[in-house]
């Protein structure tokens, strides 16, 4: 998208929708990654073999399904493609989720909307 296109007042508040869902996966994410580090042996056996397979792999396909849709409003269908897959990807995509949400953090600014650690402040997409 370029960068001079107006965005409407509901793309918008698609954006800080779409932008809140990748922060809630990068939590996640970040949350799944340390508990290796955390947890003893025997917990993380059962853990990551039962529980966290499924559960990054649900997370896996959430952050693909945002990252698309995210990346259709601020960048091309094409890109939005090719980060959704790259979610897909260990590690990887941890760098798509943020990339993207950078770059949703930076268009939701230039429009004076206030972006905190949990995403856009919903007052000010009122005010849009």
């Amino acid at each position: 998208m370029d960068e001079q296109a107006k965005l409407s007042r509901a793309d918008l508040r698609s954006v800080a929708t779409y932008q809140k869902g990748i922060i809630t996966c990068i939590l996640v994410y970040l949350i799944a990654l340390a508990s290796q580090f955390v947890l003893p042996q025997p917990a993380k056996d059962i853990f990551f073999i039962g529980l966290a397979g499924l559960g990054v792999i649900a997370i896996s396909i959430v952050a693909t399904v945002f990252v698309f849709l995210l990346a259709t409003k601020v960048y091309t269908p094409g890109i939005g493609v090719l980060l959704g897959i790259l979610t897909l990807l260990p590690i990887v995509g941890l760098f798509a989720l943020l990339v993207i949400n950078g770059k949703a953090t930076t268009i939701l600014k230039n429009y004076g909307i206030r972006v905190g650690l949990l995403g856009a402040n919903a007052s000010d997409l009122d005010r849009q």
